[in-house]
């Protein structure tokens, strides 16, 4: 019985499925949820700000390369030790996109924040770059060290300085805002560690959280998140009822957050560590204290 001949392969249909798992593997790698988190919060705060639309677009862009350049030289740097542990969630390791890829990605990326920066002045774009140098700085090895949340809080203390410095007069941020927003980056960096613990102790990555046990690592973020919704709360007045509802709800995430753990979910606990910062968010456009003095 002759041999039936293979069907043939359509070379178009092969490009266009590498190029859609490229895109997708691009997407994953820049940590998508969070950029997407950062870039709406920079540009809310452009509009709370004052900023006007280009100055508001200026904003998107520029923290939108910055986070993707995070993001790509996060899974850049760790491709062998996701390799090694056999992280099939990472789009590396999963065959989705090349390292070479995500490396080119990250570069321009990179390059891009610099004269997208500037479109806000010279001073905006110095703290800026220095905020995503920061973010660089922890990817390329401060997350194994003990000073590994240090780079979260400097990072977002100095979101809101990129946008008030671009405002007429160049006036820096309250205090008190970039104190907040520095503490949302290091809660966020707490209670993120959980899911890859094991995974960070075989390859070698030891930052504080990891250092610390899981349940001090887990009180440390939930408490950090927290507060910070409490001192939000503390400077807005204008929709009390509005704003006790927020806080509550912010709360109530901070709960699951404690539950999804418990109930060994630490990949759950992170979605909803992501909604607290939302509802954190959404109490302070609620609240719109104002960012400068």
């Amino acid at each position: 019985m002759a041999a039936r001949n293979p069907r043939p392969v359509n070379a178009s249909s092969l490009e266009v499925h590498h190029l859609r798992s490229t895109v997708l593997g691009l997407a994953k790698a820049s940590h998508f949820q969070p950029t997407l988190a950062v870039t709406a919060a920079a540009t809310g705060l452009a509009v709370m700000a004052g900023r006007g639309v280009l100055g508001c677009i200026a904003v998107a862009l520029a923290v939108l390369c910055g986070q993707l350049s995070t993001g790509w030289s996060n899974d850049w740097f760790d491709a062998a030790r996701d390799t090694e542990v056999g992280r099939m969630d990472k789009p590396i390791v999963a065959g989705m996109v090349t390292v070479r890829t995500v490396r080119a990605s990250a570069l321009i990326a990179i390059v891009l924040v610099g004269p997208l920066s500037l479109l806000s002045g010279w001073r905006a774009a110095l703290i800026h770059v220095v905020a995503v140098g920061s973010a660089w700085a922890y990817n390329a090895g401060l997350k194994s060290t003990i000073v590994s949340p240090l780079p979260y809080g400097l990072s977002f203390a100095l979101l809101p300085a990129f946008v008030t410095l671009g405002l007429p007069g160049h006036p820096w941020p309250r205090a008190d805002i970039m104190v907040i927003t520095g503490l949302l980056g290091i809660g966020a960096h707490f209670i993120n560690t959980l899911a890859d613990r094991a995974d960070d102790r075989s390859t070698g990555v030891r930052g504080l959280p990891q250092r610390l046990p899981a349940s001090v690592t887990l009180g440390v973020g939930v408490a950090v998140f927290a507060v910070c919704a409490c001192m939000i709360r503390s400077i807005g007045g204008r929709l009390p009822l509005l704003e006790n509802l927020i806080l509550a709800a912010s709360f109530g995430c901070d709960a699951l957050v404690i539950g999804a753990v418990a109930t060994d979910r630490p990949r759950a606990a992170w979605s909803w560590t992501l909604a607290a910062t939302v509802a954190c968010l959404a109490l302070f456009v609620v609240a719109r204290p104002p960012l400068v003095t």
